[in-house]
């Protein structure tokens, strides 16, 4: 009896993957700190202590547990740090919404004991992403664990403010910013979704006050009319010179409004003719800033009208509209009404319409922090690589263009801007702690999300103290992200890392895209086809889902999420479990197993040598973070190679020379294997002999030390090629694969080939055929094998007359399936008419009989030519 019974005779993922991660976090197999080890290190994309983790963060963290698998394997003192992100509005939001199950609201309750609520909120979700991060697998060093407002994030967030303040590169002003009504809170230009809906345009009459004329303006947003400061016209246009410098009157509040001229008007468009609010649109602004025009605001905070507004007071922005567009029909102010399809912001964390709207902000002054990136970006030592390399243009483009950005938030919940008023003098102070004295107040405002995380990859590790991590582990090596926040966050971490340590956040970014559902489309709630990561996993396992998600995607590409992919993912580990139990079957208790070079078959030489090619491509691969190509590579080598091929060679030859290939084999593919799915090939090496501790200590394989014979791979490679030919052969003609047959392989000169003893026996246990030394006699079929022929006699393989009766009546029956379903996908009634899915299986089965006649039409042949030369 071997040792198979070290491993279960089914493989369970849930077995498999139950509490092994303890065991792992507890051993400190992820601990960084080997200082006698060359220091690689990531710091991972904080997830948002939100909710739970989805699909898209599975993918992300799966590639850089990959990445750190792989070096620690290679020798590496990997650093990769974990941390979740507070992400202010969105925490905000989720736990005013809590508040608001329990009837209470944030205002209610106060500040402080709201941000008890967020923290109590944080602790819980942080919770729950640990209990994710260790389903999944992931090589975390729990040690360095930072969150973007624990203490010392906080001091470095501060120091940060302070120091481009005082730099100059942060001021306070009014500007038109996106506002979130909802959340009510500013928010920055990226931070909003445009997304084109079907509005309309409103056409006015507005009367000039001297003349009695009539004037059209037209406008999407009649609300905001209340805050109208003027009336603008371009100088050259004729049609309005005459009445530059009277007033027209606001149909809105009766107000006289002063008619401009200014050239920004384009002639072409509309009427030629703009009405002017400052505070609700960023050109008329502008025009304000120009003419010292005055910016009065129309609306509130939360998107309802102010008391400007008169009897439309406290209606919502678009009851408002509805209301007075009514009250204008009424009253005979309408000219016309238009639909228009335009673009619209939406805020991307709460999903409304963002209101243009005016307001005090702080801005960071962006040029000169974006330049400082660029001008690095030609320097080869100082640059951030991207793979693929396309997506630098993203980046490079994108800071090429910066606007100012808006730092300021209206939250409670995030890091409060260190900046003191002091109420009796006006004075403002800014700091990393508060002024002395009585009379200060701190600003309300916290600072936007990603004003915290652009400083992630060094003040996890310390700064500004000159920690030793900081100094031996940053800059980090590798960033892996999606491309949809290289705008959010790369950019940000780039120009930060810059300013305030003079150097990259990290040598590379590895890009993937996002993951979509199987039609393509992208996943959402609307859609109702998101996938739960967890979900998958309790029924197919972590190892499947990490293969699946590396495997069928190449760098910077979107993701399709396939079940049956993820199921071909568990097929193969059942395929390794499978294999595994036959190695150790073949393995006697308490006893070494060591490879003799001396003793080495054919079959031998041959697997150990498509080993050491496979691992050279693999390391290529991994080293160009091509993990999916790498994890295919693998796949195919030990489905195909050790399993289909050297497993059964090694059934005919049961020395101990082949239990000892058999086993070193399969230790170097799980070594290999092991970034991809760390649960089973852990359980699989703990089962094996002579293996010592988890595989998560152990080193990557080296190739095998032996000196090849290229004759006896050569002729390794005939017998696969004639095994595969023999058993098509016994498929063709219906003969049992037990069955014994007599083959011929001649070579490029028509000259029989002969096979080593050991050679010919494997060819006799995988396919039951002799290798004789001249072609059959009589009616023969031969396949081609490269530059070599085989033949098999036919009588070996069927009844000549039988047999050509049957496929003759099968030739027959086929025509008719091919003509019925050619003339069914040529009526455009079935196909305009049937569903998809309908006219898709036609197809499908069109295309498997005209394979199948081809097939039946080469057999027919073969037998034709047969006779004909009798």
């Amino acid at each position: 009896m071997g040792l198979e019974h070290r491993l279960a005779p089914k493989y369970a993922s849930i077995i498999t993957e139950a509490d092994r991660y303890d065991n792992w976090k507890e051993e400190g197999y992820f601990t960084a700190g080997d200082t006698s080890k060359k220091p690689y290190s990531l710091v991972i994309p904080p997830p948002n202590v939100t909710g739970k983790l989805h699909l898209g963060h599975a993918w992300d963290t799966t590639l850089q547990d990959i990445l750190c698998r792989y070096k620690r394997m290679r020798g590496y003192d990997v650093c990769w740090v974990p941390g979740m992100d507070h992400a202010g509005i969105a925490t905000q939001a989720k736990v005013d919404a809590r508040l608001k199950e329990e009837g209470i609201s944030r205002y209610d309750i106060g500040r402080e004991k709201f941000l008890d609520r967020a923290w109590e909120w944080k602790e819980e979700y942080a919770g729950t992403i640990r209990k994710q991060w260790a389903k999944l697998g992931l090589s975390l060093d729990y040690s360095r664990e930072r969150f973007t407002m624990d203490y010392g994030l906080s001091q470095a967030v501060n120091k940060v403010f302070v120091d481009l303040y005082n730099d100059g590169l942060i001021y306070q002003g009014e500007r038109i910013i996106n506002w979130d009504p909802e959340a009510r809170t500013a928010l920055s230009n990226i931070e909003v979704e445009h997304k084109e809906i079907m509005g309309h345009m409103y056409y006015f009459r507005y009367k000039v006050q001297e003349t009695g004329q009539e004037l059209v303006i037209a406008t999407t947003r009649p609300e905001t009319m209340f805050a109208d400061q003027a009336i603008f016209v371009h100088p050259d246009d004729e049609r309005y010179k005459d009445i530059v410098g009277l007033h027209a009157i606001n149909p809105a509040n009766g107000q006289a409004l002063p008619i401009m001229a200014d050239d920004y008007i384009d002639m072409s468009f509309g009427t030629a003719v703009m009405k002017c609010t400052p505070a609700h649109d960023p050109n008329d602004f502008a025009l304000a800033k120009k003419y010292g025009l005055d910016m009065p605001i129309c609306m509130n905070d939360d998107g309802t009208m102010n008391e400007m507004c008169g009897k439309y007071a406290g209606m919502n922005r678009f009851e408002c509209r509805k209301e007075l567009v009514r009250d204008f029909e009424a009253a005979g102010v309408v000219d016309h009404i238009d639909e228009h399809l335009h673009q619209v912001g939406h805020s991307e964390r709460t999903g409304v319409i963002v209101e243009p709207y005016l307001s005090k902000q702080w801005f960071v002054k962006m040029k000169p922090l974006a330049q400082a990136v660029l001008k690095n970006q030609q320097i080869p030592d100082q640059k951030i690589s991207f793979v693929p390399e396309r997506f630098e243009h993203t980046f490079t483009q994108w800071l090429e263009n910066i606007e100012d950005w808006c730092i300021s938030r209206q939250l409670w919940w995030g890091h409060r801007i260190p900046a003191w008023t002091n109420e009796k003098t006006g004075e403002l102070y800014v700091g990393t702690s508060a002024p002395e004295g009585s009379d200060w107040k701190q600003d309300e405002d916290v600072l936007d999300t990603w004003f915290s995380s652009a400083l992630w990859p060094f003040s996890t590790f310390g700064w500004p103290d000159m920690t030793a991590d900081l100094a031996r582990y940053y800059p980090t090596d590798t960033l892996v992200t999606g491309y949809d926040i290289i705008f959010f966050w790369v950019a940000r971490m780039a120009f930060q890392a810059r300013y305030c340590t003079d150097n990259r956040p990290f040598r590379d970014v590895l890009i993937h895209g996002l993951i979509r559902d199987k039609q393509g489309r992208k996943m959402s709630k609307s859609l109702g086809n998101g996938v739960d990561p967890m979900d998958v996993i309790a029924e197919k396992g972590a190892d499947a889902l990490r293969f699946f998600l590396t495997t069928n995607s190449a760098p910077g590409m979107d993701l399709r999420y396939d079940e049956t992919k993820v199921d071909a993912a568990w097929n193969f580990i059942n395929k390794i479990w499978n294999a595994s139990r036959y190695v150790l079957m073949q393995l006697e208790p308490e006893t070494e197993y060591a490879i003799d070079p001396a003793s080495l078959s054919a079959s031998d030489q041959w697997i150990m040598d498509r080993f050491n090619r496979v691992l050279a491509e693999v390391e290529k691969n991994m080293d160009s973070f091509e993990f999916g190509i790498a994890g295919n590579a693998v796949q195919d080598f030990v489905w195909n190679d050790f399993c289909s091929w050297y497993i059964e060679l090694s059934k005919t030859d049961k020395s101990r020379n082949t239990s000892a290939v058999l086993l070193e084999v399969l230790k170097k593919s799980l070594l290999l294997l092991s970034p991809y799915m760390p649960f089973v090939t852990d359980t699989i090496w703990e089962a094996l002999p002579s293996t010592e501790g988890s595989i998560n200590v152990a080193q990557w394989p080296e190739p095998f030390d032996f000196v090849s014979d290229p004759q006896l791979e050569k002729e390794m490679d005939l017998v696969i090629q004639i095994v595969q030919a023999v058993r098509e052969l016994k498929s063709e003609y219906r003969m049992k694969p037990s069955a014994p047959i007599v083959i011929t392989v001649t070579d490029e000169t028509g000259e029989p080939v002969t096979l080593s003893q050991k050679a010919a026996t494997a060819l006799e246990g995988l396919c039951h055929a002799q290798l004789a030394d001249r072609k059959p006699e009589g009616e023969s079929v031969s396949r081609t094998l490269g530059t070599s022929v085989l033949s098999a006699a036919l009588s070996d393989l069927v009844n000549v007359e039988e047999e050509k009766a049957r496929l003759e009546k099968e030739v027959t029956r086929l025509q008719k399936e091919i003509l019925r379903g050619e003339k069914m996908l040529s009526n455009p009634g079935f196909t305009g008419k049937a569903p998809a899915s309908k006219v898709e299986a036609e197809k499908e089965k069109l295309v498997k009989y005209q394979t199948e006649f081809a097939l039946v039409n080469k057999q027919l042949n073969d037998i034709d030519k047969i006779q004909s030369k009798k």
